[in-house]
């Protein structure tokens, strides 16, 4: 390994272990000298720290340390949950990632019966849901999103991860007993990274990367 090489380890280790949230590949080069390729760097400390206490890992499409996984239970702690998310909730959260963008009264048509505005303000105030723009049919309404703390809260790195129905109810996100109208939609359809003429963006949405 070369000096050059061994220092740009440094750097780049140096960077994530400081950073306070996830860092994406452009933004590490662009701090490096010479801005070099950084994704055989990221690879190789990403395999070095696998066997470490903390692993580097890539989510939503960003690098970042945390605890290994066999290891979380020592940082846990008995605290006593003062709020769950309701079954609306559970089930909204979960249409929302499986159909963004998608409007309130997609939502609904999908659960088939209405969705209170709190239930989608607290996904938003929890950081799990976002804004994504406007649909461009008559009175522009709001569509939703998931945001990217939700894809690094539930350890995703897009989209394309999303688990299955089974998988969400087996991690408590869903009941075991879904509404006869929700359904989730197969992988082939789920949003991908090219532009909806139909969708007039708020504000740089989240996008899923190229597949």
């Amino acid at each position: 390994m070369t000096a050059e090489r061994l220092e740009h380890l440094r750097m780049v280790e140096a960077l994530l272990f400081a950073a306070s949230e996830p860092l994406d590949e452009a933004s590490i080069a662009h701090r490096l000298p010479g801005h070099p390729d950084v994704a055989p760097l990221l690879a190789e400390l990403a395999e070095e720290y696998a066997r470490r206490g903390v692993n580097l890992v890539r989510r939503a499409d960003k690098w970042m340390f945390q605890t290994a996984p066999d290891l979380a239970f020592l940082l846990q702690q008995e605290v006593q949950e003062e709020r769950r998310l309701s079954r609306a909730g559970q089930e909204t959260l979960a249409i929302i990632a499986y159909h963004q963008p998608v409007t309130r009264a997609e939502i609904e048509e999908i659960r088939g019966v209405s969705v209170s505005k709190g239930t989608i303000d607290v996904l938003m105030e929890i950081g799990w849901v976002r804004i994504m723009g406007r649909r461009q049919t008559p009175g522009k309404p709001v569509t939703y999103g998931i945001t990217e703390q939700f894809l690094v809260q539930f350890g995703l790195e897009t989209i394309k991860d999303l688990p299955g129905l089974d998988e969400l109810k087996a991690a408590g996100l869903l009941d075991s007993e879904l509404p006869e109208h929700f359904r989730a939609i197969p992988d082939e359809l789920i949003e991908d990274d090219t532009e909806d003429d139909a969708e007039l963006p708020l504000a740089d949405p989240l996008r899923a990367p190229p597949r």
